[in-house]
């Protein structure tokens, strides 16, 4: 993988971007500071990715302090908890469900969430989407966040399609929020750095559309 381990990584990959689309000086010149937001690898990076999917991050964060409390935060602490403590979490039965086999196949050793560094980025997106429950969309984020890819982007994201769609929109012909498949196409652009992009269109969507919506704290 090409990775991002730090600010400055982010600050050369958004000079790359204007060399590479000038569409995108005035979205970087309007979206403020564009966040790193590194994370350390493993079950507990790829739970909370679980936790906060598709909920404020208020309440993502609620039900993570509350697993966190009961040490439900690494694969074994999950597995330790009885169904009766699961259930005072506030997740819903799918992710406690996902949450479940992802950890137990972490402790049964059929995956290895330190190795997937070494694969391709379709690789390890193939490897984690193969677990029950987890979906593109949470393959990608945790690529971005907690492993550093640099070429990745989230084309799912509604904040994402939002974002590009009000920025963008006019320049390039959408009136309304670009479809997953035009994202995709429109992100092709930005390879290889996607990452630095989705980066900073989540920036600028909290910044310039008053949502925050950046996948994980």
């Amino acid at each position: 993988m090409n990775l991002i381990r730090n600010e400055a990584d982010i600050d050369v990959g958004l000079a790359r971007l204007v060399e590479i689309d000038p569409l995108l000086a005035p979205v970087i010149a309007v979206a403020g500071p564009v966040p790193l937001r590194l994370h350390e690898p493993g079950f507990e990076g790829l739970a909370y990715i679980i936790v906060s999917q598709m909920i404020s991050k208020t309440a993502a964060n609620a039900i993570w302090a509350r697993m966190v409390d009961k040490g439900a935060h690494s694969a074994i602490g999950y597995l330790a908890c009885s169904p009766e403590l699961v259930a005072t979490f506030g997740l819903s039965r799918a992710k406690a469900s996902t949450l479940e086999g992802v950890a137990r196949s972490i402790i049964n050793g059929d995956l290895d969430l330190d190795s997937l560094s070494e694969l391709s980025a379709a690789e390890a997106i193939r490897t984690l989407t193969a677990l029950k429950g987890i979906g593109r969309w949470t393959a990608e984020v945790y690529l971005m966040f907690c492993l550093g890819e640099r070429d990745v982007f989230p084309a799912g994201d509604v904040a994402l399609r939002a974002a590009v769609g009000h920025a963008l929109g006019h320049a390039l012909g959408h009136e309304v929020r670009p479809s997953i498949a035009e994202l995709e196409s429109i992100a092709s652009r930005w390879k290889p750095y996607r990452s630095v992009a989705a980066r900073l269109f989540w920036a600028y969507y909290a910044r310039c559309m008053g949502r925050n919506a950046i996948p994980i704290n």
